[in-house]
């Protein structure tokens, strides 16, 4: 190795440090949970977006055991080679039900999903319009369809309507998160679906943050604004409320079968191992029938926002996430530790993953809380608020 990359990320690591920038993985010695082990700690976790508690329920861990015994561990290829297994056909079969979607198709990860699923539908002479604070993975995949991108101010319909009419393009896209990750508020889908119908455009909707959390199934906010029929393509993650790893695309028949044909991320990535399948399938059933779990979460959620309030910070019960900004990355990072010595862990956000002087504390509320849970975390943003660390907004 001649060390001059090495060089070259000593240098970068210095810079990132010099701004409060730097990050580190810190591994858990327990599983996911609303308290959880970090080397000797233990730490009530608000990190997580493990938002039902599914990710080490019995009956999903039992599914995934029952699924590594009969199937193996690793698929050995992609779903296209040799790679696909009943447990894949099961797993999609209950999303369709799910979903209430005519397709469904798994994908390794919603990153890996958004990737593929941009550039399969556009091309060089097409425009994709998206939110100013969609996720990095649809970031990522607008970048990489080659189509003109055109940003439209977070949540400002107007703006997107005369974008979309005002740009020449072959094919029209509109992708959006649902509920957005770092903010926690929600789009206004029943608005963008009618601009998108008024202008003849498509529209991805990017439901991470919502399955399991919205709808009256749990489907995600589609669902729940009964707009399910009116999105072309609606991608939901397995890895977040319903506790397990991958994601899916519910789409009609025609758009199903052009991703398994020309989604890379897809085409080229060795298939999701069946134990996994058949643990989401797990955690899907739960979330059908077991209503006290959405119920459970969304009485934490009100709960946390009144909390927030009489502290001072605005906050609506909206979804699971509730970010109290600080401003700059250092204060952000004082103040994680701050509530870390007391106790609680809550991941600082910086940039790049949120704008330069919005850095911030990210609470993302589990049904596996506990009221007791919520009172500590309030408490202690009392604390920080008599250091001089928390500013009202």
């Amino acid at each position: 190795m001649s060390g001059v990359a090495s060089r070259w990320a000593e240098e970068d690591l210095a810079e990132l440090a010099s701004r409060g920038l730097r990050r580190t993985l810190e591994p858990l010695d327990s599983p996911q949970g609303p308290v959880v082990r970090v080397g000797s700690e233990s730490l009530l976790n608000f990190s997580s977006n493990d938002y039902l508690g599914l990710a080490a329920h019995p009956a999903v861990v039992a599914a995934a055991r029952s699924a590594l015994e009969r199937w193996g561990m690793g698929t050995g290829a992609s779903r296209l080679v040799v790679g696909d297994t009943g447990a894949h056909r099961a797993l999609e079969a209950r999303l369709r039900h799910f979903e209430d979607a005519e397709a469904v198709l798994l994908f390794n990860s919603g990153y890996a999903a958004n990737l593929g699923l941009l550039p399969a539908l556009l091309g060089k002479l097409d425009a994709v319009f998206s939110d100013a604070l969609n996720h990095a993975s649809l970031v990522d995949g607008c970048r990489l369809s080659r189509a003109q991108v055109q940003l439209y101010p977070h949540c400002d319909v107007a703006a997107l309507a005369a974008l979309l009419q005002s740009t020449p393009a072959r094919r029209k896209l509109v992708v959006t998160d649902s509920v957005f990750s770092m903010d926690g508020d929600v789009a206004p889908l029943a608005d963008v679906v009618e601009v998108c119908r008024r202008a003849g455009a498509a529209l991805l909707v990017d439901e991470a943050h919502a399955t399991g959390v919205h709808g009256e199934r749990g489907a995600g906010l589609c669902e729940a604004l009964g707009l399910t029929r009116a999105v072309d393509v609606r991608m939901g993650t397995l890895g977040k409320a319903l506790g397990t790893f991958g994601a899916y695309v519910a789409t009609s028949a025609p758009l199903a079968d052009l991703f398994v044909n020309r989604a890379r991320s897809l085409v080229f990535s060795t298939a999701l191992p069946a134990s996994t399948c058949a643990a989401a399938e797990a955690a899907v059933q739960l979330v059908e029938h077991d209503g006290e779990l959405r119920a459970r979460l969304w009485r934490n959620i009100h709960t946390f926002a009144s909390g927030l309030r009489a502290l001072g910070h605005p906050a609506q019960p909206t979804s699971a996430i509730f970010p109290v900004q600080l401003g700059s990355a250092e204060r952000a990072v004082a103040a994680a530790a701050f509530l870390r010595a007391r106790g609680l862990l809550v991941k600082p956000i910086r940039p790049p993953t949120v704008p330069v002087g919005t850095s911030r504390l990210r609470f993302a509320l589990s049904a596996a809380h506990t009221p007791a849970h919520l009172q500590l975390a309030l408490d202690a943003l009392q604390d920080l608020k008599a250091h001089g660390l928390l500013v009202a907004a």
